[in-house]
């Protein structure tokens, strides 16, 4: 008998709902994102969001059953992303998921955002199964992941500041760049100077541990700088520094860094698999270069198509589905959280003093 489950995620600025069969199957993937709204203010305003949230939320879990062919009935599961995030976002889908899994008296299903982009990978490639290395790249995260199970994660490296999509968002803002800016700048890279700028790659002794605050302060120190010269000179800040250089520039050094971490991580075990995620997994840098790291290592990889890249249901029902089979089944008052480390349990509520 086939297992359909619903998957809800609204954890930052896409209100999403999904409903896969069996954890491979998608039957539907609906999402509506909010982004339009937040374009003016150049970047995701946390309040508007979870508004956005509160009005898409009933008509895009309707739209995934409808578009699946199947009631609430048919359902083995409802699984929602409960953290990390913003908070008053994600709890607008626990809200959502627990009123629906409690209505149709179906488990409900807390699924951590990070394993949710990794099963991204499980519905565009059935043989993909663990153990394998990942990489995670989103707006708010970088990770290298040891996926020892489709439940059981270990973090081999995390970044110690910034994200790579925090450091496209301001750069790209600061270049005046439209949000969302990272595909913007990405599309800028593939036309830039690589060498234009030499920008600082950071390195942690002992650790695999990424850093990408030196790159994105030294990429604003020379636009900045850039700016400056444009006034003394009465001209543009493009004569002085392009748009296409600093983007270039900015790009291969953030994925340069990601690539060589992702190498070494590759040294220390014996690893045959190779899966990327998240929305920074979008970029098309990063994707060639992953593309060329497997080649020269012999490794199998995986990659998204860039629609389940992005924040999406259908990744939160499909790691649902082997929590299913677990029986990882969360309680009616399940809460969200803003922060929780991948691979450990969900954090306890503070008690009130």
């Amino acid at each position: 008998m086939a297992d359909y489950i619903l998957g809800i995620e609204s954890s930052c600025d896409e209100t999403a709902a999904a409903v896969v069969r069996d954890g491979r199957k998608l039957c539907s993937n609906i999402i509506r994102s909010s982004a339009p709204i937040h374009e003016k203010y150049g970047g995701v305003v946390p309040e508007i969001a979870s508004r956005s949230h509160l009005e898409a939320i009933v008509p895009v879990v309707a739209e995934a059953l409808s578009e699946a062919g199947i009631s609430f009935s048919d359902l083995s599961a409802v699984g929602v992303c409960t953290g990390p995030g913003l908070l008053g976002s994600l709890l607008v889908g626990v809200s959502a998921a627990k009123m629906l899994a409690f209505a149709s008296e179906k488990p409900l299903i807390s699924v951590h955002h990070l394993a949710a982009h990794i099963a991204a990978n499980y519905l565009v490639a059935p043989e993909l199964e663990p153990p394998f290395l990942a990489l995670v790249v989103s707006g708010a995260h970088s990770h290298i992941v040891a996926v020892d199970s489709y439940t059981n994660f270990r973090i081999l490296a995390r970044t110690r500041d910034d994200a790579p999509g925090e450091a496209y968002d301001k750069i790209s803002r600061e270049m005046g760049l439209a949000y969302p800016g990272g595909p913007k700048l990405d599309k800028l890279a593939r036309e830039g100077n690589t060498e234009a700028l030499e920008l600082p790659q950071s390195s942690f002794q002992d650790s695999l541990d990424f850093s990408f605050s030196g790159i994105k302060t030294a990429s604003l120190n020379a636009l900045n700088k850039a700016k400056q010269m444009s006034r003394r000179r009465q001209c543009t800040r493009e004569q002085i520094l392009s748009n296409k250089d600093l983007a270039a520039s900015f790009q291969s050094a953030v994925v340069s860094v990601l690539i060589s971490h992702l190498e070494l991580a590759l040294d220390q075990g014996s690893w045959e698999k190779l899966a990327i995620a998240g929305g920074v997994s979008a970029n098309s840098h990063l994707r060639e270069e992953a593309e060329a790291l497997a080649e020269r290592r012999g490794l199998n990889l995986y990659l998204p198509p860039l629609n389940l890249c992005t924040d999406n249901a259908a990744m939160t029902a499909a790691q649902a589905y082997y929590q299913f089979r677990d029986k990882d089944f969360a309680p009616l008052n399940q809460n969200a959280t803003a922060n929780w480390e991948l691979g450990q349990s969900f954090p306890k509520t503070r008690k009130r003093l």
